[in-house]
């Protein structure tokens, strides 16, 4: 494509936009490029499977990924209709809390109607169908096997950046008006901005010391609609925090992924995992999955390090050049926020664009403001659980905070009698209110009340979905 800006004849859309990472991020953020430039290319070291298979560069992908409505919906917005490609494509969208059941930190969580929900299906389907939505768009194109050597430019302003094909020697600058950084967890973007002059951007990092293993089982006929079962991990106690997640996903299966923060982690040995379940607080999972038949071996991820890094805060930023995603703040994927927070931070470059053209000098770092934002009370909930694991690593929260969590503790027993309570914590736990949301007058009432009942005395699974599921201990 060389140096030259492609015109296609549109005068308002000036230029070119380029995309490092073709990930859910990148995907989301050439979707919105397209309608501010005339040509948007999306440059990702991996080859891209045909089919909704595992990819090089995302690994994670095999574990459980919770697409929670606060980012569902954001999608929809950014691409409408990909909720009924997602079902038509094997998915299902399952609500929140009526076809979940979940013992939390506090107890069994009430199976109450609520106006949430996930898209319940593996990552790669989640990923392939979105691919397969933005790139039929007549400006974006993908270059697959295609890595990023540096950013061009000065500290004043980004012009593009070296890519060459992946693992070769050769590279070519491709110039672009504005540039964004979607390549995740490892990105580069502190070392390229470096290169170009500019100082050190801040970094926080908080590790849990989790641990994931995940295996594929094949459902017993007549699952379709089985419920997600999880057992999560307890915090602020002097032993690891440990839980489960089984998720119905396409194609008949259960996902499974247990996990054990630092001196509880699972292993990567198949015989050890059923067990592993078996030693939880309740050993549902490993009951339901004693009789199903494993389809995988076991796949082991240590990538759950919270990370943030505060390129908002920097003193100084170049224009034409942004950071969106898993680049800014990475989370303990068992939060389920991710891909949330990242369908976020598209609509915000979304509306910051609307405002605030490409080619304006100040686009950029308003859109990094405005992104950084939407991470903000993810990174909270995040942090603030994790930091409370044995041996966890990072700094330690203020007295304030410790404060709150007492409160959040309160509310969560609360949680497991009063629907009201349970509502108000969902609402916020899908991102689709705020934290204030919590300490609203009438729900900090019945939370200071406290339970007023007790709670469940076991599974909310019925005996219907058991006989579904087949023989097995009980």
């Amino acid at each position: 494509m060389g140096d030259a800006h492609h015109s296609g004849g549109t005068g308002h859309r000036p230029g070119r936009a380029l995309v490092l990472g073709g990930g859910m991020t990148g995907m989301l953020a050439a979707s919105v490029l397209a309608d501010h430039v005339d040509e948007v290319v999306i440059a990702d070291r991996d080859r891209m499977p045909d089919g909704a298979r595992p990819r090089k560069g995302l690994p994670q992908a095999r574990h459980a990924h919770l697409l929670m409505s606060g980012g569902a919906r954001a999608i929809e917005s950014l691409l409408p209709g990909i909720t009924e490609r997602w079902l038509a494509a094997g998915a299902r969208r399952i609500g929140m809390l009526t076809n979940f059941v979940s013992l939390s930190t506090q107890g069994w969580v009430p199976r109450v109607p609520t106006e949430h929900f996930t898209i319940a299906c593996s990552r790669d389907l989640l990923d392939l169908v979105v691919r397969e939505r933005v790139l039929e768009h007549p400006r974006i194109t993908l270059r697959e096997g295609t890595e990023v050597r540096a950013l061009t430019g000065d500290a004043r302003q980004v012009t593009g950046a070296e890519l060459g094909r992946a693992g070769a020697g050769e590279s070519e600058h491709l110039a672009a008006d504005l540039v964004v950084d979607a390549t995740g967890r490892g990105s580069q973007a502190p070392h390229w901005l470096a290169r170009l002059g500019l100082p050190a951007v801040r970094e926080t990092t908080v590790d849990s010391g989790l641990v994931y293993a995940t295996r594929l089982f094949r459902a017993p006929p007549g699952c379709e609609d089985f419920p997600v079962v999880s057992v999560q991990a307890e915090s602020g106690l002097p032993r690891p925090g440990q839980g489960v997640t089984l998720y119905p996903i396409e194609g008949g299966r259960w996902l499974v992924t247990v996990s054990g923060t630092r001196g509880g982690e699972p292993s990567g040995r198949a015989e050890e995992f059923e067990p592993f379940a078996r030693g939880l607080r309740h050993p549902l999972a490993a009951d339901l999955i004693a009789g199903a038949e494993p389809l995988t071996d076991v796949h082991l991820s240590r990538s759950t390090v919270n990370r943030r890094r505060y390129f908002e805060r920097a003193a100084s930023w170049p224009a034409g050049f942004v950071v969106m995603g898993d680049a800014v703040a990475a989370y303990n994927p068992v939060y389920g926020h991710g891909m949330s927070v990242a369908a976020m931070g598209a609509s915000a470059l979304r509306d910051t664009l609307r405002a605030c053209p490409p080619t304006d000098a100040r686009a950029a770092r308003r859109a990094q403001r405005a992104i950084a934002r939407t991470a903000e009370a993810a990174w909270t909930m995040a942090v603030g659980e994790d930091i409370r694991f044995p041996g966890a690593v990072g700094e330690r929260p203020p007295v304030a905070a410790r404060l709150v969590h007492g409160y959040f503790e309160r509310m969560i027993r609360t949680s497991t009698v009063d629907p009201a309570v349970i509502r108000a914590l969902v609402d916020v736990m899908t991102l689709s209110s705020p934290p204030a949301a919590l300490f609203s007058p009438v729900t900090a009432l019945r939370v200071l009340r406290g339970p007023g009942g007790r709670p469940l005395p076991g599974p909310t699974i019925t005996a219907a979905e058991l006989a579904l599921a087949g023989p097995g201990p009980r």
